[in-house]
């Protein structure tokens, strides 16, 4: 003659304020109402057919004794709010339920023979009192029982579940602190990388010194404030890596080539800012730098079939010394970065070009950038 409780909630307040209507809603939510409406039907069913008396009365009086152990239920589940150590909450709720019964069922014989006062005097009504009595003392406290138990795994699977959402945001949190760190990490090697160039162009007294600062200034006022930028498209990066280039070609005119191509498709795609520069970065200068005939640089972005897409920076350059790792700079920060971007579904690998040159080739999942 109880019901299914729901999660705990907060203690109640007065009747006036808007939790206790909170209170209220929970003491008969549908859960609790249906266990006690199903009870008393089962109830009912047993002894219907051995009831002389009117029908109505049987119905009426089983609806005031299921509804009270649904009461005392509810109101010990979080009245009173302190209780001592060696009582616990389920065992006062199993005892309030026990203890309703006999007076619910007083109540109930009152209410349905109230012409009949005192009805307690006929030993036949006294007999009906006490069998029902005892029926609810035999089934109601069983009830109460599973009732709390389905509540403590309910409890259990709600604190299981919070624990696994509370998990999953500090890992997020720690993968974002993570990619922020990394990407500081490029700030400093790419500004002094940088500067370094102007610096040798101002040492050669190079008369094309002013126009690289200047051409270095104006791109370095679109980069800087996206070295923080969490969200970034591949379009995005290949505009940067066109304008670097640029400031490098006017640096070295005669030593350097490159060529951007990338599909349309691939433009809009998520990637992590500062990715494809350091890619380039890194070409410039393991390869095109050091080798005295210069080279050329090539970047092609295309999606594949498999809801991908593939990144190659090629470059003519030195090449890769004999037993090298192909670690060059800003490398292994890369890979990293890759990792935490795509949740570990990228790829990266420097293959070595016939006669000399390398090929960074880069493959991660195509997902758009949200809006």
């Amino acid at each position: 003659m109880s019901s299914i409780p729901p999660a705990t909630g907060s203690a109640p307040a007065p009747l006036s304020t808007p939790a206790s209507h909170g209170t209220l809603a929970r003491l008969f939510a549908w859960r609790r109402v249906k266990v006690t409406l199903i009870t008393c039907a089962i109830f009912f069913i047993l002894l219907v057919g051995s009831w002389e008396a009117p029908k109505w009365m049987l119905v009426t009086r089983i609806l005031i004794i299921g509804t009270s152990m649904l009461l005392a239920f509810g109101i010990l589940e979080k009245w009173p709010r302190n209780l001592p150590p060696w009582l616990a909450r389920w065992a006062l709720q199993v005892l309030g339920v026990a203890a309703i019964t006999p007076i619910a069922a007083f109540a109930a014989y009152t209410v349905t023979l109230m012409p009949l006062w005192p009805w307690w005097t006929t030993e036949k009504r006294m007999t009906g009192w006490f069998s029902m009595t005892m029926f609810g003392l035999l089934v109601g406290p069983w009830i109460t029982v599973a009732a709390l138990f389905r509540q403590i795994k309910d409890e259990a699977r709600n604190q299981a579940l919070s624990f696994e959402l509370e998990k999953s945001e500090l890992e997020r949190n720690a993968l974002d602190a993570r990619m922020r760190l990394l990407q500081a990490q490029v700030e400093p090697h790419f500004l002094f990388n940088t500067l370094a160039n102007i610096r040798e162009l101002v040492i050669a007294g190079s008369p094309r010194a002013p126009q690289v600062l200047d051409s270095l200034i104006a791109y370095l006022r679109a980069a800087v404030p996206r070295l923080k930028d969490p969200a970034a498209t591949l379009g995005q990066e290949l505009d940067l890596v066109r304008a670097y280039l640029e400031v490098m070609h006017m640096r070295m005119p005669d030593r350097l080539k490159f060529s951007l191509d990338a599909d349309d498709c691939a433009r809009n795609l998520a990637f992590p800012p500062m990715a494809l520069l350091t890619l380039v970065e890194n070409a410039m200068r393991h390869g095109i730098d050091p080798s005295e005939e210069g080279g050329t640089i090539d970047i092609h972005a295309c999606c594949t079939k498999d809801n991908r897409c593939r990144v190659q920076v090629r470059d003519s350059g030195r090449g890769l010394p004999a037993g090298a790792t192909a670690e060059g700079t800003g490398l292994p920060n890369l890979r990293e970065r890759l990792q935490l971007a795509f949740a570990g579904d990228a790829s990266l690998r420097l293959v070595p070009i016939t006669p000399h040159g390398v090929s960074a080739e880069l493959d991660f999942p195509a997902r758009k950038v949200a809006p």
